[in-house]
C-alpha cells in the first residue's frame, strides 16, 4: 500500500514542485501497521444550546474537507479519531438551530465545544465544489448556490435535474418527465459540466434527449456554480458546474440505512430505494439499490402522451478508509434505463396519438387506451446504460495535501427505431463511450494567509458508433489536459480569490463509408474495397483546440449581516462532436443534424456582482451578471425556398449548427421573510436575456435579434410553516407549505426559419405537507411527505420543452399545437430512516 501511494505522489511531483523532504515526511509511518503521516490528531468536544448551556443530542458535526461526520451522543459529546493535522472548517447543525461554521486547528488531541443558537434565518452554507478548500458561500467570490437534502425531499420532482429547476438561475431542457438537461443562466448542453461526487459525468451530453444518468434517490445535496469562475474543470464548464453529491458515509461507529417508497399519480410512477452503510475504526462501506417505473404521463390537452413511459434501475456500492494520512474512497455505480421518446405523430382528424408499425411507415394506427395506460416499453425506445468506477483520495503530506481523483465510465446508448420483426432488437443509433478521467490537485502550505493550489485534470474518450444502422456522428477519440493554479487570501473581512488555467483538447474523428445491407436494407459501415460506390458520410478530421481561462474575484463582509461580492472570469469551450461532425438522422429527435468542422472554440467573459443581507427576520440577496460569448454555437432550423421544411430524410426536420457572437445578461433576486421562527415566506425571481450580436443593425429584426433556448422571466413564492418540535407529542419535523411558480411569456425567441416560437406565460400552484412519526426516545420511525404540483391542472408548455415542437400538422387551424407538459401530479412518499448503531 505504501508503494502504491508513492507512485501516486510521484505522478504529481514534477508538476507541483513537491520537495523530497515533504515526500519523506508525508510517507512516514506512525507505527508498523497504521499508514499515515507521523503527526496525527483527534477532535472531540460537546455541542450545546448556547443560550441554555444544555447538550444537544443527535447534533451533526462535519469536516467537509475530510468527508467525515460524527453524531453527538445523548450528552452532546462527539469524537473524531485519526485525523491528519491541519486547519479545517467544521460545520455543526441540528434541527431547530442555526448552523454553525468554525475554523479549527487540529494538532494532537484537540478539544472544541460548539454552541448553537436558536435563530430564524439559516447560516450561509459550506460548499466544496471548485474551491481550494471548504468555504462558506458568503466568503466565496464565485457565484455558487447549495441545495440541501431537505429541499430535494420536500419538492416534488420527476428526476434529479428537475429537482433543481426551481432554483434561481437554473432551468431544465426537457424531453418528457424523465429526461432533463441542466441550463444555467440560459446556457446548457456541453457548456454545463455535471459532476457526480466531484468526478465529471460523461454520457453523450451533446444529444437533445440525452439526460443525466444518475440515481435521483442517491443524491444528498447539490452545489451549482453559475458561470466560468471555477477553474478546476476547464472546457465544458464555460457556463457553470452542477455537482451532485451522494449520500455521505455513516458516522464513526454507526450503521445507518434508509428505505424510501414513492408513488406519483400523473404517470403512475412507482419508485423505491434501499440504502445500508456503516463505519467502524475509519473503515466505511455503503450500498444502495433503486428502481422506478412509470407509464405515459398526461395533461388536460393531450390526455396521455404516448411513448413517455420509462423503467429505470440503479445500484451503487462504495468503500472508504480514513486514517491520519487522509482518506481514500472507491465507488462503483450502474444506471440502467429503458426510456421511451415520443415522436408526436397524430391522427389528422381526431388528433389522437398514432404509432409507427412498419419500416416504410406509409400508414400508422391510433394508439389504444390500453397501450396509453400500459407500463410496458414499446419497441421504439432507448436503452441507456451507464457504468462508473472511481476513486477519490486525499493525502496529507507534511503541511500540504494531495488530492488524486481517478475514474472510468462506460456509457452505452441504444436507440431502437425499427418497428418490425425481426429487427426490433437492432438498434438504430448505437453509441459506446469510454471515458477515463483524472484530477490531481496539490494544496500547498499556507503562507501568511495565502492559500495556493496547483492542479492538472482532463480525460481521454473513445466513442464507437458503428454497430447500429443510423449514424448521426462518427466514431471519435479525444484527449483533454488542463494545468491550473488557484490562489485565495483572507484579510479580516475581505476574501480574494483567483487563478489561471490552460486547456488543450486533441480531437480526431474517423471517416465512415456506408452501404445498404443486402438483407435488411439498413445502412451498414463498410471498409477497404467495399467503399467503392459507398456513401462517404464522414471525413477523417484532426484538430487541436486550446485556450486560456482566468478568474479574479473578491468578497467583503461589512458585518455579519451584509456582504458584497464581485467576480470577473474568462471561460473556454471546445466544440463538441455533434457541432463539428454531425451528418445524419438522430432517432428520438425528429431531426437531420448538420455540423460544421470549421467551428472555432467558444470564449466568454462574464462579470458578476452580488449583495447579501441577513437579519433575524429578513434575508435578501441580489446578483447580476453580464456574459459575452465569442463564437457562440447554436442550432438553427433550415427551410427551403418555399418556406417549408428543408427535407433531407422524410419525416425529419433539418437543423444546422451556426456560430455567432452573443451576449447574455440578467440576474436573480431572493427575498425571504421570517416574521416568526416557524413561518417562512420565501421568494425568488430570475431573469436572463440573450442577444445575437453578429447581426447587421440594418438587417436586425425581432426574428433574428435573440438567441435560442433562453428561459423566460420566472419566479417562485413559497409560504411554509414548520411546526415546533415536540409540540405534537410523537409527531416531529412537521411542515405545510403552498407555492406559486410564475413564468412570464417568452416573446424574445429566435424565430428565424421557425427555429423557435414564442411561448405563452403561465402560473402553477403547488403545495405540500410532511411529518415524521417518532418513537418514545424521539427517534424517527418514518417520514411521510404528500406533495402536489400543478394542482389546478393548468395546460402549459415550458419554453425549454422539446415536446413543444413535436407537431405533425403545423398549419392545423385548431389550437394547442405540439405536446404539453405534465398536468396535475400528486406524490406520496414514505421514508424509513434506520439507525442500527
Amino acid at each position: 500500500m505504501k508503494r502504491s501511494l508513492e507512485l501516486s505522489i510521484l505522478f504529481f511531483v514534477i508538476f507541483s514542485g513537491l520537495s523530497q523532504k515533504d515526500l519523506a515526511q508525508g510517507l512516514s509511518y506512525s507505527n508498523g501497521s497504521d499508514f499515515g503521516p507521523s503527526i496525527s490528531g483527534t477532535l472531540s468536544g460537546q455541542v450545546l444550546d448556547k443560550a441554555k448551556s444544555t447538550p444537544i443530542p443527535g447534533a451533526s458535526v462535519l469536516i467537509p474537507d475530510l468527508k467525515l461526520g460524527a453524531i453527538a451522543d445523548s450528552t452532546g459529546h462527539f469524537h473524531f479519531g485519526m485525523l491528519p493535522s491541519g486547519t479545517y472548517l467544521v460545520e455543526v447543525h441540528s434541527i431547530g438551530y442555526k448552523t454553525l461554521t468554525e475554523t479549527v486547528v487540529i494538532n494532537g488531541s484537540t478539544v472544541v465545544n460548539f454552541g448553537l443558537m436558536d435563530q430564524f434565518v439559516e447560516e450561509s452554507p459550506v460548499v466544496v465544489t471548485g474551491l481550494s478548500k471548504a468555504t462558506q458561500i458568503k466568503r466565496s467570490p464565485v457565484p455558487i448556490i447549495a441545495i440541501n437534502h431537505q429541499f430535494i425531499n420536500t419538492n416534488l420532482s420527476t428526476n434529479i435535474i428537475d429537482a433543481i429547476a426551481k432554483v434561481p438561475g437554473v432551468s431544465a431542457l426537457t424531453t418528457g418527465p424523465n429526461v432533463s438537461k441542466p441550463f444555467i443562466r440560459g446556457l446548457g448542453y456541453n457548456r454545463i459540466l455535471t459532476l457526480y461526487d466531484g468526478v465529471r459525468q460523461e454520457g453523450q451530453q451533446w444529444g437533445d434527449e440525452h439526460g443525466i444518468e444518475v440515481d435521483q434517490y442517491g443524491i444528498d445535496r447539490i452545489e451549482v456554480i453559475k458561470g466560468p469562475a471555477s477553474l478546476s474543470y476547464g472546457s465544458d464548464a464555460l457556463a457553470g458546474v452542477v455537482n451532485l453529491i451522494p449520500t455521505p458515509p455513516a458516522p464513526e461507529g454507526k450503521m445507518v440505512g434508509n428505505l424510501t417508497t414513492e408513488y406519483q399519480t400523473n404517470n403512475g410512477m412507482f419508485g423505491g430505494s434501499a440504502m445500508l452503510g456503516a463505519t467502524k475504526n475509519g473503515f466505511e462501506w455503503m450500498g444502495r439499490i433503486s428502481h422506478k417505473k412509470a407509464t405515459n404521463y398526461q395533461n388536460s390537452v393531450d390526455g396521455r402522451v404516448f411513448n413517455t413511459a420509462y423503467n429505470e434501475t440503479d445500484g451503487n456500492v462504495s468503500l472508504g478508509l480514513h486514517r491520519a494520512f487522509g482518506y481514500s474512497h472507491l465507488s462503483l455505480s450502474i444506471y440502467d434505463a429503458l426510456q421511451q421518446i415520443p415522436d408526436g405523430s397524430r391522427d389528422s382528424a381526431s388528433r389522437q396519438f398514432t404509432k409507427q408499425i412498419t419500416e416504410i411507415d406509409t400508414f400508422r394506427t391510433i394508439v389504444t387506451p390500453e397501450e396509453l395506460r400500459s407500463y410496458s416499453i414499446a419497441p421504439l425506445h432507448q436503452h441507456v446504460q451507464h457504468y462508473r468506477v472511481y476513486s477519490t483520495n486525499n493525502f496529507t503530506i507534511g503541511n500540504s495535501r494531495l488530492g488524486v481523483n481517478l475514474g472510468f465510465q462506460r456509457s452505452v446508448r441504444r436507440e431502437f427505431s425499427h418497428p418490425e420483426e425481426p429487427y426490433q432488437d437492432v438498434p438504430g443509433l448505437y453509441l459506446q463511450l469510454n471515458s477515463f478521467t483524472y484530477d490531481v490537485k496539490y494544496y500547498l502550505p499556507s503562507v501568511d494567509g495565502w492559500d495556493f493550489t496547483v492542479g492538472l485534470d482532463g480525460m481521454y474518450q473513445d466513442n464507437t458508433v458503428t454497430n447500429g444502422t443510423d449514424f448521426v456522428i462518427p466514431s471519435y477519440r479525444q484527449f483533454d489536459i488542463g494545468p491550473f493554479a488557484l490562489i485565495k487570501k483572507t484579510i479580516d473581512k475581505l476574501d480574494i480569490s483567483g487563478g489561471i488555467r490552460f486547456d488543450t483538447r486533441s480531437f480526431h474523428n474517423d471517416e465512415l463509408y456506408t452501404k445498404p445491407n443486402p438483407v435488411s436494407g439498413f445502412d451498414m459501415p463498410v471498409t477497404g474495397a467495399d467503399t467503392v460506390g459507398a456513401y462517404k458520410r464522414f471525413n477523417n478530421y484532426d484538430h487541436n483546440f486550446a485556450g486560456i481561462s482566468g478568474s479574479l474575484g473578491a468578497t467583503y463582509n461589512f458585518t455579519d449581516h451584509f456582504s458584497v461580492k464581485a467576480n470577473i472570469a474568462r471561460g473556454f469551450r471546445a466544440p463538441n462532436i455533434a457541432e463539428i461532425s454531425s451528418n445524419g438522422v438522430h432517432p428520438g429527435t425528429n431531426i437531420f443534424q448538420i455540423g460544421n468542422s470549421s467551428f472555432k472554440p467558444e470564449f466568454n467573459l462574464q462579470e458578476d456582482l452580488g449583495i447579501s443581507f441577513t437579519s433575524k427576520y429578513l434575508e435578501i440577496s441580489f446578483s447580476v451578471f453580464n456574459n459575452t460569448i465569442s463564437n457562440y454555437i447554436f442550432n438553427q432550423r433550415l427551410l427551403n425556398a418555399d418556406g417549408g421544411d428543408s427535407v433531407i430524410v422524410p419525416g425529419n426536420q433539418t437543423f444546422e449548427f451556426q456560430q455567432r457572437k452573443a451576449q447574455l445578461y440578467g440576474g436573480e433576486l431572493n427575498f425571504d421573510i421570517h416574521p416568526i421562527k416557524a413561518l417562512h415566506f420565501e421568494n425568488s425571481l430570475s431573469a436572463v436575456y440573450g442577444i445575437n450580436k453578429d447581426i447587421d443593425p440594418k438587417l436586425q429584426s425581432d426574428s433574428n435579434k435573440y438567441v435560442p433556448l433562453i428561459p423566460p422571466l420566472h419566479g417562485v413564492s413559497e409560504l411554509r410553516y414548520d411546526f415546533p418540535e415536540k409540540s405534537a407529542g410523537r409527531i416531529g419535523h412537521a411542515f405545510v407549505k403552498v407555492q406559486l411558480a410564475y413564468y412570464a411569456k417568452q416573446s424574445r425567441a429566435y424565430l428565424v426559419d421557425q427555429t423557435e416560437t414564442p411561448t405563452p406565460g403561465y402560473t402553477l400552484f403547488n403545495a405540500g405537507a410532511g411529518a415524521g412519526l417518532l418513537n418514545k426516545k424521539g427517534k424517527t420511525i418514518f417520514n411521510l411527505y404528500v406533495m402536489g404540483n400543478n394542482l389546478f391542472d393548468v395546460a402549459y408548455q415550458d419554453h425549454l420543452s422539446r415536446l413543444k415542437y413535436f407537431e405533425p400538422y403545423p398549419t392545423d387551424p385548431r389550437p394547442h399545437h405540439g405536446i404539453y407538459n405534465m398536468g396535475r401530479n400528486i406524490s406520496l412518499k414514505l421514508e424509513f430512516p434506520l439507525d442500527l448503531r
